[in-house]
């Protein structure tokens, strides 16, 4: 498997409550203090319920190890899924009065989380097992899950898939790509993420306004394309390869993950992106939340990632076994370019700014596709 480090990378269902997702009214003003690493925060008490905001795709993840913390702990963890950028819209309105305890949400938008002051610093019982390349060095938030950046397609319908980008511009693909809004979507950002380092920003944006006369339309969180793939709704769609292999093999859809190449002769890309864990700075339940964030970084919960095909964080644990093993096919032979997430979070507001302005107004498609409730 070809990895590299980046400098910012960082029992039932009956057993969770899932919340809706609109945002609830401020109750009582939090004490948001920011501490220090310690993580002792305004609410130090522990509390029989945590609140978990996290970036959609993890569910069939969270069914298998939750139960046990609820258990061993006495709590009941309350969850709310939506897409990265949703979710940190989501903590943004509730600033002043937190409802979440815990977040997990995709680069740039943990560290764009950090940077409002929407996190507080906590160094988890479980930091040493975590690489510094992995963390942030003051403690705000650290990966959780290593994923890798892909393409999906339908087997069934699509027999010649797609190779490279410049295939998504063929008359043979209108009407028949989607890809997640990079707004509210952290699988959605990476579309531009990668497009901007292979091509510049703006042989990026000429590029997705060229893609843009071939999409059907953009979903507010990626979770939901994998669906209309099955469904053949659509022929291809962004994704990422834990989902993508977890809804094919758990789920079972007829998708397949795709890497495709910059260039007819270049070899398939990717980027590590991983889902990344922190403290909601405020929460009610801090004391819970830290023992929340303790769990998911213990080693049995890590060994579990490989469940449903996500990858451990920690140097101490190794996958083994068909899924582990299924990722590493996946990867073999794919380049995984580097990020410079200090660029990203410096450019991530302009290139969403331009691209609802250039891409989705200009092209008047449906930014905001959500699967029926």
């Amino acid at each position: 498997m070809q990895t590299k480090s980046k400098t910012l990378l960082l029992g039932t269902l009956a057993g969770l409550t899932v919340i809706a997702s609109a945002c609830g009214q401020a109750g009582n003003n939090a004490n948001g203090a920011d501490n220090a690493a310690s993580g002792s925060g305004s609410n130090t008490k522990s509390s029989s319920t945590v609140t978990l905001y996290t970036a959609d795709g993890l569910e069939d993840y969270y069914k298998e190890v939750l139960p046990a913390f609820e258990a061993a702990n006495g709590v009941k963890v309350n969850m709310v899924a939506d897409g990265s950028g949703a979710i940190m819209n989501r903590m943004t309105i509730e600033k002043d009065s937190p409802k979440a305890d815990v977040t997990v949400i995709l680069p740039p938008f943990i560290q764009q989380a950090q940077q409002a002051s929407l996190l507080q610093a906590y160094k988890s019982t479980e930091d040493a097992a975590i690489p510094d390349a992995r963390k942030d060095k003051d403690g705000y938030w650290t990966a959780f899950m290593n994923n890798y950046i892909n393409f999906a397609y339908n087997p069934d319908l699509t027999k010649t898939p797609p190779a490279t980008f410049n295939d998504l511009l063929t008359a043979d693909y209108k009407d028949g790509v989607a890809y997640s809004n990079p707004i509210t979507a952290g699988d959605g950002m990476a579309v531009l993420i990668m497009l901007e380092k292979m091509l510049g920003e703006d042989g990026a944006f000429t590029y997705l306004k060229k893609l843009e006369q071939n999409v059907k339309f953009h979903t507010k969180g990626t979770g939901y394309l994998d669906v209309l793939i099955n469904r053949g709704e659509i022929k291809v769609a962004n994704g990422d390869l834990q989902m993508d292999m977890q809804d094919k093999t758990g789920g079972n859809m007829s998708l397949e993950p795709l890497f495709l190449k910059a260039t007819n002769d270049g070899q398939p890309v990717t980027f590590e992106d991983p889902y990344a864990i922190g403290l909601v700075k405020g929460g009610p339940n801090a004391e819970t939340g830290k023992k929340l964030i303790d769990y998911l970084l213990s080693k049995d919960a890590q060994e579990k990632t490989y469940d449903i095909y996500g990858m451990s964080v920690r140097s101490d644990v190794t996958g083994s076994g068909e899924k582990a093993d299924a990722i590493q096919k996946e990867l073999e032979g794919v380049q995984v370019l580097d990020i410079d997430w200090n660029h990203v979070i410096e450019k991530q507001k302009a290139w969403q700014d331009k691209w609802q302005a250039e891409v989705l107004h200009a092209y008047n498609k449906q930014g905001d596709v959500v699967a029926p409730k």
